[in-house]
């Protein structure tokens, strides 16, 4: 049976910190779906269709890397793509302790999902979108934190 994972996440932005968590899990994985999600708390910063847009780019030479959007639960969507596994990154404590509700709650809807966590690299674990977001929207340098040019995201940014 082919090891297929979803690395679920809003990415808004995509980091370097999931760059890191997407390279390290295709090594574990024969295929790794990065699925960027819509979050219905929250308002986005870069529109999905951009935001799949620009990581496809980023893997474009990576066969076993592939990138769609999804409405939704997370386990329904792994059900569909036959995804038995989830990748998560773990920055710290906190992610753990929401990371593990979550990851009981996806083996509730569909229970042949395992979650397997990737602890971040040491480099990268202050890395957070929210963060990301705040220094660009007040005209900071993000580059060093994102795996693409920050125009690439054009004029899609809300102000």
């Amino acid at each position: 049976m082919k090891r297929i994972a979803l690395f679920p996440g809003s990415f808004d932005p995509f980091t370097n910190g999931h760059h890191d968590v997407v390279m390290r899990g295709a090594k574990l994985f024969d295929e790794l779906i990065i699925a960027v999600g819509n979050n219905s708390s929250k308002q986005r910063y870069i529109p999905v269709e951009r935001m799949v847009e620009i990581i496809s780019n980023l893997f474009k030479d990576h066969p076993t890397i592939t990138v769609q959007s999804y409405k939704g639960l997370t386990a329904e969507f792994a059900r569909e793509t036959n995804a038995n596994f989830l990748l998560r990154g773990l920055r710290n404590t906190t992610d753990f302790e929401y990371e593990n509700t979550i990851a009981q709650a996806n083996r509730h809807v569909f229970n042949n999902l395992e979650t397997v966590f990737l602890i971040t690299s040491p480099r990268l674990a202050a890395i957070n979108s929210s963060i990301i977001r705040e220094i660009h929207k007040f005209g900071g340098n993000v580059d060093e934190f994102i795996p693409f040019p920050i125009s690439e995201i054009g004029d899609s940014v809300l102000q």
